[in-house]
């Protein structure tokens, strides 16, 4: 009976890939009391993993926590698995507003202690006694009332690259962390304010929401189904946003464009920017916002230590990672002394750039780009990767830009390419085209053919 999952990540991929079939991303959360949370999480992988379920979820025995895709057409299937428990009959499925089929690669399911680390201890208070739930119309009326203060729940690095108008965004690194900074700073204003909060998805909101009653604040309220819902509904019923820029989220994507707003900031140039990317030395791992100038000049570092370290050999590499104690160092998320703009600037990281041109310590290149195509296979042992020319031509010699949410921005020169499988040296449209490269693309890649 297999309980874990047993493919790699790239494995995975290349089945997706191979499969073809649209993935849905989602996520949920709800409390209950689960007395056997083993048993229960034993149940749930028994139940998904034939449906092709991945993502990262988590069950403690005060509920369960989960974000994952699954192929769309299971998706009723998979409704069923999880409405046969009662209380999760009927529960809102958070759908993402931007969908990639790669954005988990395995089927993690983990039993802890709690479904949010937020370290407080529930026998003191009552977490059923919630905040008032608020709607996107809703939420954009209290927004504009000045005896409402707005409070982000989440972590830095998320409220860094977006958020709503007028929000108080604590500097932490963790959700428990903010909890006694907001009580502490808000606490002149328990009665006479109204406080109003968001997050991803709604879960910290909901136990957050209960804490702060327990303190003593009269006037509490969330977000119903945070950021994904509230754009969701601003969506479909044509309302102004009061998010901008980006959601981050927990998955390979690493964030969800909501608006065109950038107010955010590359952490090693200052050029604006809200793309963030770990850092490409296995031994490190940092998360921060790295622009495409400084991503090609950096190859993907945080830091010149760390472009060093990604040119040696293999078994010198995991030499200097063996024994070494990262815990520290991986996923800081952003607060790396080693980010020269992130640490030397005076300019708040959250504060829209009013002249980006202040901010650039390198000149921006003018490239036009114009779209040829898109990817359709990859073949990860020979690391090669196909397209479909939907217009235009591109030839060896010709500079590429390959372009995904997942993916990023990549560009190289085609030194060697494969027309209709035939060694060729044009591609034109209606033709499919592959080449050598060195990284894996997705489905979801656009190709661009560049021009200085």
């Amino acid at each position: 009976m297999q309980l874990y999952n047993t493919l790699s990540a790239e494995e995975r991929a290349v089945m997706i890939d191979d499969v073809g079939k649209q993935r849905l991303t989602l996520s949920f959360y709800a409390y209950a009391r689960i007395e056997n949370p083993t048993q229960f999480r034993n149940d749930l992988f028994l139940a998904w993993n034939p449906l092709e379920v991945l993502g990262r979820i988590y069950v403690a025995h005060e509920g369960i926590n989960a974000q994952l895709s699954l192929p769309a057409d299971h998706f009723y299937e998979f409704k069923d698995s999880i409405e046969k428990y009662d209380f999760m009959r009927g529960m809102r499925l958070n759908i993402a507003v931007e969908q990639d089929d790669f954005s988990f690669l395995k089927l993690t399911i983990k039993v802890r202690d709690k479904i949010v680390a937020d370290g407080l201890n529930d026998d003191t208070f009552d977490a059923t006694n919630i905040g008032i739930h608020l709607k996107a119309a809703e939420f954009n009326e209290m927004l504009e009332d000045p005896d409402t203060i707005v409070v982000d729940m989440r972590n830095h690095y998320e409220s860094e690259i977006g958020h709503f108008t007028k929000a108080i965004k604590p500097d932490v690194d963790t959700f428990r962390e903010s909890l006694p900074i907001i009580e502490e700073q808000l606490s002149e204003h328990k009665s006479d304010k109204k406080l109003l909060m968001y997050c991803t998805g709604g879960i910290r909101c909901e136990k957050a929401s209960a804490y702060f009653k327990h303190k003593g604040f009269e006037n509490v309220y969330q977000l119903e189904g945070g950021i994904i819902e509230y754009t969701r509904q601003v969506k479909a019923e044509n309302l102004e946003s009061k998010f901008i820029g980006k959601n981050f989220v927990f998955d390979h994507r690493l964030g969800e464009r909501i608006t065109d707003d950038i107010v955010s900031q590359c952490h090693q140039c200052g050029q604006p920017c809200d793309v963030h990317t770990n850092c490409a030395n296995e031994g490190c791992h940092l998360l921060f916002i790295q622009c495409d100038n400084c991503k090609s000049a950096m190859e993907g570092c945080c830091s010149t230590e760390c472009v060093d370290i990604i040119h040696l050999p293999e078994d010198e590499q995991k030499a200097i990672r063996r024994g070494v104690k990262n815990g520290n160092k991986i996923f800081k998320k952003g607060k790396s002394d080693k980010l020269t703009f992130k640490n030397h600037s005076e300019t708040p990281v959250g504060s829209k750039v009013e002249n980006p041109e202040t901010y650039t310590q390198h000149p921006v290149l003018k490239i036009k780009k114009t779209l040829i195509g898109n990817a359709i296979h990859f073949f990860p042992k020979a690391n090669i990767g196909q397209f479909y020319i939907d217009k235009g031509e591109i030839a060896i010699g010709h500079k590429i830009l390959i372009k995904g949410p997942t993916t990023g921005s990549q560009e190289m020169v085609i030194e060697e390419m494969f027309v209709n499988d035939i060694a060729s040296a044009k591609a034109t449209a209606g033709q499919t085209c592959t080449f050598k490269l060195p990284f894996r693309i997705r489905l979801s890649d656009k190709l661009y053919k560049l021009d200085a």
